[in-house]
């Protein structure tokens, strides 16, 4: 075996690739190349919790941070190295805690600054480090700045938010939400539309004025023109870094500014769940000056050091892109950073040919997935942070299950998760197999978007219930006869507890997998290429192998059909054929020593390791 004229042979995997990708040379010979860079956060576990949902202390129903703490045992085991919570500061929860009344305290239901500081430090005996959720987009229509700004137009928070006059009312106070001005009736200055239904303009009485709002009208945009909002909102960031947190993932940050031409948008051609014209939020999203903002956050959260960590506090953006060009943008540049980890969604949410998507039984795609796969690891200028599920789309269980194969089909998800060269971000329950449990009766709905578009629109109740520990009451959970959300009804087999006791459970596979990643050397700095790229039914990638260490082969059939397939690998590098097994869901897979013919049974996974 030899893994060497890596360069030589990666021109020829791009010759092979061709047809499908325009990978250049250098682009594969890049990811194919081991890392020797062991910041924290180049190689992470991240695992998004929903703190109403995870665990519940006190017996009120709703999770809260005491609840986190007991469980980190729990999350040491898994294999995490971070946790991000979702917002935990006061909140009137009107879109459960993305509406934030105050930046620089916790939500009683939650618990106090005490508790937080105590999760702080108990997470780092743990080894674990706390990355919050920070909304800088827009805050509750209940925080005392929009309070202060929404009394007259003359105070000195008047221009913290945007306020606009409307334009003239033609039909004189007949029209769909208009008002009675300063001077005379006007309706909102454009036809902008809230992403959670309806205009995205609130008119104010005090003030004779709308405002705008990309979310709930309770969640009024701040104006980040005005340099007094930046510096009011970094000195509530420095707040929770001076508190040892890791950093944040910033959420909706593409949606910080507005072309202030007030110009229409295109419309969609289609009307959202109240009957609105859908907008396409091209003048409200993904505008340049976003990046300078996070160019000067990224300096900012540069200057702090992770106390009692090695590497710098992490930014986390939450970033749709229709493709990986887009995404590119929001790494910055090497002179001028911003974020660390944007989200790539066009993995994991995104069906072949474009277009978000959180659908039940969206069926693995093989093509879209190699290709996006294949874009993440060759054109990306830093590390890529992959993920499959959150708190605003269905479960991966749901969107990618066949309703036969769901268990064998998650598997595939995590192994993909765990063992690409990218961090992996995770949503508590994945690793036990929970699904997504929508309402059947709008009396049963709690999310504010499902009470409104109800029924065209079920809201993101479903993906939020709460975490399943234990067979037995509330699943662990809470001692309340009643939760927030309902229990799961599936909790009996899909619990902590059960899956713990199985050797064979998705849960022992994800804490494999994860154990993997972590320990051995060429799944943890490993570079990586594509094998196999024109197999319509098996996914096939060589993890190569930092020096004292060996590669790894990483295949997974997305087919209900058994596939034959006989990898060559010299296109890293390596001659050898002879691989010996280190993880598959298929006792057959137990025995392979050569990858000249290897028969993958339907929808399994496999990891082997070459062998010299």
């Amino acid at each position: 075996m030899r893994f060497t004229n890596l360069t030589r042979l990666i021109l020829a995997a791009a010759l092979t690739c061709a047809t499908l990708h325009a990978q250049t040379p250098a682009e594969l010979h890049a990811a194919a190349t081991p890392s020797t860079d062991n910041t924290w956060w180049k190689h992470a576990v991240v695992y998004e919790i929903y703190p109403r949902s995870f665990q519940d202390s006190n017996g009120d129903g709703i999770g809260d941070l005491n609840g986190i703490t007991q469980r980190l045992d729990y999350l040491e085991s898994l294999g995490v190295d971070a946790i991000w919570i979702a917002p935990h500061y006061p909140s009137p929860q009107v879109d459960f805690g993305y509406d934030i009344s105050n930046y620089e305290a916790v939500d009683p239901q939650y618990g106090t600054l005490a508790d937080f500081d105590h999760l702080v430090a108990a997470a780092t005996q743990h080894h674990i480090r706390v990355m919050l959720d920070m909304v800088a987009n827009h805050t509750s229509d209940k925080h005392a700045w929009f309070i202060e700004s929404a009394s007259s137009r003359t105070n000195p928070k008047a221009d913290w938010y945007i306020w606009n006059d409307g334009k003239p009312d033609p039909t004189n106070g007949k029209a769909l939400n208009a008002h009675k001005g300063p001077n005379g009736w006007v309706v909102p200055p454009n036809n902008w539309s809230s992403l959670f239904q309806g205009s995205a303009w609130e008119w104010v009485e005090s003030r004779r004025q709308f405002y705008y709002h990309f979310f709930y009208k309770q969640q009024p945009d701040l104006n980040w023109r005005n340099p007094a909002v930046e510096k009011a909102m970094f000195d509530s960031m420095r707040f929770w870094l001076d508190r040892g947190v890791a950093g944040f993932r910033l959420d909706a940050i593409t949606t910080l500014f507005e072309d202030p031409s007030l110009k229409d948008e295109p419309l969609t051609g289609k009307l959202d769940a109240s009957g609105f014209p859908e907008s396409n939020h091209t003048l409200t999203s993904g505008l340049p000056e976003v990046h300078d903002i996070l160019r000067r956050m990224r300096s900012m959260v540069d200057s702090y050091s992770a106390a009692g960590f090695p590497g710098q506090r992490v930014l986390i953006g939450e970033i749709y892109t229709q493709n990986t060009a887009e995404l590119k943008q929001w790494y910055g540049t090497p002179e001028h950073p911003e974020l660390q980890l944007p989200m790539d969604t066009l993995v994991g949410f995104h069906q072949e040919g474009g277009g978000q998507t959180d659908q039940l039984n969206v069926a693995l795609n093989l093509a879209h997935f190699r290709h996006t796969l294949t874009e993440m690891q060759t054109e990306l200028p830093g590390t890529p942070l992959l993920v499959f599920d959150n708190h605003d789309n269905a479960r991966s269980w749901d969107r990618f299950g066949d309703g036969i194969h769901d268990a064998l089909i998650a598997r595939i998800i995590a192994t993909i998760l765990y063992t690409s060269r990218a961090d992996a971000l995770t949503y508590y329950g994945a690793e036990i197999g929970m699904s997504t449990h929508t309402p059947t009766r709008v009396e049963d709905v709690r999310d504010p978007i499902g009470i409104t578009g109800w029924p065209k629109e079920k809201g993101r109740d479903g993906e939020r219930t709460p975490m399943q520990w234990i067979p037995g009451p509330q699943a662990g959970f809470s001692t309340a006869p009643t939760t927030w959300l309902p229990i799961g009804d599936d909790y009996k087999t899909v619990n902590v507890k059960t899956e713990s006791a199985d050797p064979s459970s998705l849960l022992r596979w994800n804490e494999t997998l994860i154990a993997i990643r972590r320990n051995n050397p060429t799944m943890h700095s490993g570079g990586i290429l594509i094998l196999d790229p024109t197999n319509p039914s098996v996914l096939s990638y060589v993890r190569t192998a930092p020096s004292t260490s060996r590669p790894l082969i990483v295949s997974v059939n997305m087919t209900a059909q058994p596939q034959t397939i006989h990898l060559d690998l010299t296109p890293a590098g390596i001659t050898s054929t002879h691989i010996k097994t280190l993880l598959a869901d298929d006792a057959s897979l137990n025995t392979l020593t050569t990858t000249t013919s290897i028969t993958l049974p339907p929808f399994t996974s496999l990891i082997a390791e070459v062998q010299p």
